[in-house]
């Protein structure tokens, strides 16, 4: 690699720019524009990896090769006049649960350690054919399976507002990516709400796209029935222009959006149950905004939704642990003791009960969808609570398991309701606000009039 200092003379003092506070949208522009070279956008961004004190603890490892060949090759594309789109020569990180065949996915745990695949995840493959530069895999809770973002196993990423507290998880990394300056956008999962938690405690935007609208091919595997992909980036119209590419479809149109008129309901069952101050005082302002803006806010009671979460402790657990259960018994020391507890909670589920509340449950999505039809988006706080502290966690196995059920309980709300759901940034730091719906590009219209009243 050349020294820093000649890629800035023959740049032309460019690099001095702080691209990593830039959004992938702009920085797509600029390349656009000729105002950016893909080549010297992905050795900053390798660059600042590498420098970064946080980096080890960020990123589980970076593709230097492959970031440079897939940004020459952007950079020929932007010569000639063939871009293939906003994306194109733009730097994502990806979750370390995303097939690379260039690296390891391991997917946080010691179980899968050098478990090389031999071809990329559908999803990264479409990125790519878009122009999308792959800097490296991010670190990650454990197998997915924590909301928390702590794992003593491979790494521990802090939050962005509070270098003692956890970043959230199970998408750790990939929001310190971002909120860090070493990623304009990652790729993230969620299957209770990984994707949402981190962003909303990063001071980000994250995106859950509807369960299945996304290839799940070469992802690693948690609850198939509710995994699903989104972006974390800073604005709406960075995780509509990575959805797209992601998808292999057309960016949705946010153009004309507006929140005034729109119909939103505040979720008012289950979500503010043990609401801490700064998460109620962020969600309160926010809504106080959005109706000053012109949007109508009704106050939603669905009593139902106490028993729907009730339900997920006899759903999502069995569905993991017989995702996992050979690897896992075949090595538990290997694995962190409160997310191996987890994990074998699910062995104490019968299958009777297992497939009785299944049944009971689309009973329950059956009148939330008559019950959220008039409305454009459902509301509620992100998370409940703030990022706790990692020692204290580590320390304490009990405060774990409160703080993690916690920081899980509306995001899986999102989950167990189906649809797509979103969290923007609120003035209170680590606060966010959620949106769900159905249909994720009508949500993105909404969610990026939203945004806008918000800021």
């Amino acid at each position: 690699m050349r020294p820093l200092a000649a890629r800035l003379a023959k740049s032309g003092g460019d690099m001095r720019r702080n691209w990593g506070n830039l959004s992938a949208v702009d920085l797509g522009a600029d390349i656009a524009r000729g105002k950016i070279n893909p080549v010297e956008l992905a050795e900053y961004f390798l660059d600042q990896i590498a420098a970064h004190p946080l980096g080890p603890r960020i990123y589980a490892r970076t593709t230097e090769g492959r970031a440079r060949a897939e940004a020459m090759a952007a950079a020929g594309r932007a010569k000639s006049g063939h871009r293939r789109g906003a994306l194109d020569g733009v730097p994502l990180s990806w979750k370390d649960n995303f097939d690379t065949w260039d690296a390891a996915t391991e997917a946080g745990s010691a179980l899968l350690r050098n478990r090389q695949p031999k071809a990329d995840a559908e999803v990264l493959r479409n990125a790519t054919l878009a122009g999308a530069v792959c800097l490296g895999k991010t670190h990650m809770s454990e197998l997915a399976f924590s909301g928390l973002g702590l794992n003593p196993i491979t790494a521990t990423p802090p939050c962005i507002n509070d270098a003692a507290a956890v970043a959230g998880g199970s998408s750790s990394g990939a929001a310190t990516s971002v909120a860090n300056g070493l990623a304009p956008a990652a790729i993230g999962t969620g299957t209770g709400g990984s994707v949402r938690v981190p962003a909303a405690w990063n001071d980000l935007v994250g995106f859950k796209a509807d369960h299945g609208s996304l290839p799940m091919g070469g992802v690693v595997p948690l609850c198939a029935r509710f995994d699903s992909i989104g972006p974390l980036a800073r604005t709406v119209t960075d995780c509509a222009l990575v959805w797209g590419a992601l998808a292999g479809a057309p960016v949705p149109d946010l153009a004309g959006a507006t929140i005034a008129g729109a119909r939103l309901a505040v979720l008012e069952d289950v979500a503010f149950d043990d609401i801490r101050a700064a998460p109620a005082k962020g969600f309160d302002d926010s809504i106080t905004r959005l109706a000053r803006a012109g949007a109508h806010v009704t106050r939603l009671h669905f009593p139902a939704m106490a028993r729907a979460m009730h339900l997920a402790g006899l759903i999502f657990t069995p569905e993991a642990y017989a995702q996992w259960r050979s690897a896992i018994e075949a090595a538990p020391d290997k694995m962190f003791p409160p997310i191996l507890a987890r994990f074998r909670a699910g062995g104490d589920v019968t299958a009777a009960d297992y497939i009785a509340a299944w049944a009971e449950l689309d009973s329950i999505l059956a009148q939330w969808r008559a019950a959220v039809a008039g409305f454009d988006a459902v509301l509620l706080p992100t998370s409940p609570i703030l990022p706790p502290n990692a020692q204290r966690l580590l320390d304490d196995p009990a405060f774990f398991a409160a703080e993690n059920l916690l920081a899980l309980r509306n995001t899986r709300i999102g989950n167990l309701m189906g649809g797509a759901a979103i969290t923007l940034p609120t003035a209170q730091p680590s606060v966010g606000i959620s949106l769900m719906g159905q249909g994720g590009a009508h949500l993105l219209r909404i969610a990026f009039a939203a945004e806008r009243a918000l800021q």
